[in-house]
């Protein structure tokens, strides 16, 4: 038997204004400059220039426009920045996303749609640290699936040997063994260079193994030889993919601080330079056109009227989305200023304390996903250097007194247990577990391998030197 009935349900929808907002906020402030560029582009309503003193000094009364519902209660002028002057900010230089490096290098080659398919398909299937992991096989069937295309194993070999070609050397290989090769016969090939691609097409599983003297015997190759070849490979770079590492200096794309960093002593404020974005306003003539309508029974002139009221009420949505943009990331930055204080002062990494997005949510009131937003392609310029937000980010764990540390402390400490050690006996990581809780850092074995890998530091078979 079929029954019928009515449910009411409570649903929550977002305003123009917050959905607006949203997609501002994660807008690093370049991004930002353009949004703004565009929306003055399209929207004829808004004005980024200064208005003469008589007519600054007339806003048309809210009262004037109300009557016939043209707009909302609304000031036609506003100033979303305040009256600060426009600095010239410094930029640096970022790097950009690993995967994004190699899908602008296919352009280089002269492939068709589908080659280029596999190609981007190929990248996307890439670890962390550059490496391709997964067996042709495995990617035939997900192309399939995922394009729709059917493409053969020997199209997908063809399109990995062209992403191999790609910077950084090694990218694309499906192993180590093949990652430091691709980089060997890169190099000029002197007699260092030859001896290494040697040891690994010939005596990988020996070389792997530490057995040298065996490398050395079956190679023909005598201790300066061998010593000169070992340092090569010991020079290559293992995740071509550079993998999660935690620096900032790398250069590619130019990037302009979002924050800028004032200390006076032990008291820390900021500031938000905006760059090149203007001061909106509402254009004065139009809202002469709402005003002139009122009361009027021609057909254009009231269709002109709800043509311009339309596009007031998307310029009013967009100034009130840009300042909301303003106050979230104020209050968000305000928040992080005052949990990593200690850090800000002096820029000393051991200051850095373990802070997550939950907990800055939690200051803010803000949902974790606005943070996110926040912290997203955002910098901060500081006394001691640029920092993107993210870097401030880390989870924590307690040392042996059961203080809370940050992970980017304990890679610094496991980073100087490495360049100390003795690169005849380098430290294993069983080792340097028991380096580290000498040293009041209670982290498991695996955890080791983890940052030692995300450092970039190889195994300490391949630290050893003879």
């Amino acid at each position: 038997m079929l029954k019928q009935g009515l449910e009411l349900k409570t649903q929550q929808r977002l305003s123009p204004i917050q959905i607006q907002a949203i997609g501002l906020i994660q807008l690093p402030i370049q991004e930002l400059e353009q949004a703004v560029r565009n929306e003055i582009a399209e929207n004829p309503v808004l004005d980024d220039t200064l208005p003469e003193k008589e007519e600054e000094d007339r806003d048309i009364s809210i009262e004037e426009l109300k009557e016939d519902d043209y707009i909302p209660s609304y000031r036609v002028r506003s100033n979303n920045w305040g009256p600060d002057e426009r600095p010239q900010r410094e930029t640096f230089s970022d790097k950009e996303s690993f995967a994004q490096s190699l899908v602008n290098q296919l352009g280089f080659k002269n492939l068709d749609d589908r080659q280029k398919s596999i190609a981007v398909f190929v990248i996307g299937s890439l670890s962390d640290d550059g490496l391709l992991r997964r067996p042709v096989e495995m990617i035939v069937d997900d192309i399939a699936f995922r394009l729709g295309m059917e493409v053969s194993v020997e199209e997908v070999e063809e399109m990995i040997g062209v992403v191999q070609e790609f910077e950084p050397v090694g990218v694309g290989a499906r192993d180590l063994r093949e990652c430091l090769l691709l980089q060997l016969r890169s190099m000029e090939q002197t007699e260092s260079v030859r001896d290494a691609e040697k040891i690994l097409e010939v005596c990988y599983d020996e070389f792997v193994n530490r057995h040298l003297q065996k490398v050395s015997q079956r190679l023909g190759l005598g201790e300066e030889r061998m010593k000169a070849a070992l340092a090569r490979i010991v020079k290559l770079n293992p995740s071509p993919g550079g993998q999660t590492d935690d620096s900032y200096d790398d250069k590619l794309q130019q990037v302009v601080p979002d924050f800028l960093l004032e200390a006076d002593g032990d008291r820390l404020s900021f500031s938000m330079p905006r760059a090149s974005i203007p001061e909106l306003r509402i254009n004065k003539r139009y809202t002469d056109i709402l005003l002139e309508s009122k009361g009027s029974s021609e057909r254009a002139q009231k269709e002109a009227a709800a043509f311009v009221k339309q596009k007031i009420d998307s310029a009013k949505w967009f100034i009130e989305a840009l300042k909301q943009r303003q106050n979230t990331l104020q209050k968000t930055m305000a928040a992080i200023l005052e949990y990593q204080h200690d850090f800000f002062l002096e820029g000393d990494e051991s200051k850095l304390k373990p802070m997550v997005l939950k907990d800055i949510a939690a200051k803010t009131g803000f949902d974790i996903s606005t943070i996110s937003r926040v912290v997203n392609s955002k910098y901060i310029e500081t006394h001691f250097g640029i920092l993107p937000l993210k870097y401030l980010f880390s989870e924590g764990m307690s040392n042996s007194e059961g203080e809370e540390i940050s992970t980017r402390e304990l890679k610094k400490a496991l980073k100087e247990c490495v360049d100390a050690e003795d690169k005849h006996k380098p430290l294993t990581d069983e080792q340097l577990v028991e380096v580290l809780d000498a040293k009041g850092y209670k982290v498991a074995r695996r955890t080791v391998a983890k940052y030692r890998s995300q450092l970039g530091i190889p195994l300490a078979r391949f630290r050893r030197e003879l």
